[in-house]
């Protein structure tokens, strides 16, 4: 095949085009510019595409003797991802900025600019494995579960999977991936990994939201609507938060809060017990199927954070207004989801599906909550 191998200068995307080129491949390196201050460069593992990203994947296409090039996708990527990230949090939703990547950069502009120049198929350094089954290509969990990506993958849909290859999809742990790019003479065999969220570089989330959005203060308020403290706007906070929260007085039964409720439009934080936090229902919006749609409920097992544990559940295929959407009975209660959050399903290790929380609540009171009142609306949301 005619290979495009995405290369952000790290280890993992350098051994995956390495693997594409022994695979007998016709293999042209390429390095998504995302960053609009391309002179920046790494904070030790923090952020990506500076210039000193661009070298080294530069580099790495040399010693595989791949053409490589640079495309500018800054763009796209401050249009789509960063907009959505600061979109979503303004809203009192809490984004994964890995997700909408895969799914408005990786796999949409690159692949389909890869199709359009006659590419069969893009590779990438994700940690997942691609198994053709009888109905076509299937999307599953790599072997090293401190690395599997198929939670953020999950976005991209079947036409996209049928079009990726995923190289590293074998590797049990990073070390060999590691001892693999030092046999090849990979300069890269000993980079520290990127984390946290790239185009934030510091790792100030909270700053940086502050930068793009600006200092909204506002009243953090108990489920009672006690003021207890103030903060300095209403996007920085998330479902289930309990550190820095700032508050003025102590819970009247000295226990400690967490976040139950965002509320943007009246720039309100909401603050409460624990147990207003669990969950037993989830409805979700934006799903995308890489198998048909059940639209009877169906036994599988979730996930909801990207290195979060899968619990069992039940799952049916919905609409919301003509758009497909999902709803999830979880088998146990789970704590602090927020609206904004990507659910994805699975059956054993396969992803048939993912869609956005658009809203969580406990339809099965816990022994916790039958000794209160009913919940206040904001706790319900949370």
């Amino acid at each position: 095949m005619r290979v495009l191998a995405a290369m952000s200068g790290g280890v993992d995307s350098a051994v995956a085009a390495a693997l594409a080129v022994e695979a007998g491949h016709e293999v042209v390196g390429v390095h998504m510019a995302l960053s609009r201050n391309r002179d920046q460069f790494r904070t030790g593992s923090r952020g990506c595409c500076s210039i000193e990203d661009a070298g080294d994947a530069r580099r790495a296409a040399d010693v595989l003797g791949i053409p490589y090039y640079v495309w500018d996708l800054s763009e796209t990527f401050e249009e789509t991802v960063v907009a959505d990230f600061l979109s979503e949090y303004s809203a009192g939703r809490t984004p994964n900025p890995c997700v909408r990547c895969n799914e408005h950069i990786k796999f949409t502009a690159l692949l389909d600019k890869a199709t359009a120049l006659g590419f069969d198929a893009v590779a990438t350094g994700h940690y997942a494995r691609i198994e053709h089954g009888p109905d076509g290509p299937e999307l599953h969990r790599s072997p090293n579960d401190a690395k599997d990506q198929s939670y953020v993958l999950a976005v991209m849909g079947p036409d996209r999977l049928a079009r990726s290859v995923f190289p590293l999809g074998h590797f049990a742990s990073k070390d060999e991936v590691r001892a693999e790019a030092e046999r090849r003479g990979l300069s890269v065999s000993a980079k520290p990994d990127s984390y946290d969220i790239c185009f934030v570089a510091d790792g100030d989330t909270s700053g940086f939201l502050r930068d793009r959005l600006g200092e909204q203060p506002g009243d953090v308020v108990d489920t009672d609507g006690t003021v207890v403290g103030e903060h300095r706007g209403a996007y920085a906070y998330t479902i289930g938060q309990r550190k820095g929260l700032g508050l003025g007085r102590p819970a009247a039964d000295g226990k400690p809060r967490y976040v139950v409720d965002v509320d943007t439009t009246s720039n309100t934080v909401v603050v409460g017990p624990s147990e207003l936090l669990t969950v037993d229902r989830i409805d979700a919006a934006r799903a995308t199927w890489l198998v048909p749609a059940p639209s009877e409920w169906t036994d599988v097992t979730v996930q909801v954070r990207a290195h979060g544990r899968a619990v069992p559940a039940q799952v049916r295929a919905t609409s919301d207004d003509g758009d497909p959407a999902l709803e999830v009975r979880l088998g146990e209660p789970l704590r602090g989801i927020a609206s904004g959050q990507s659910i994805v399903v699975y059956r054993g290790t396969q992803v048939l599906g993912q869609g956005t929380v658009a809203g969580a609540r406990r339809e099965r009171a816990s022994a916790a909550a039958t000794s209160s009142a009913e919940p206040t609306a904001a706790a319900a949301r949370a």
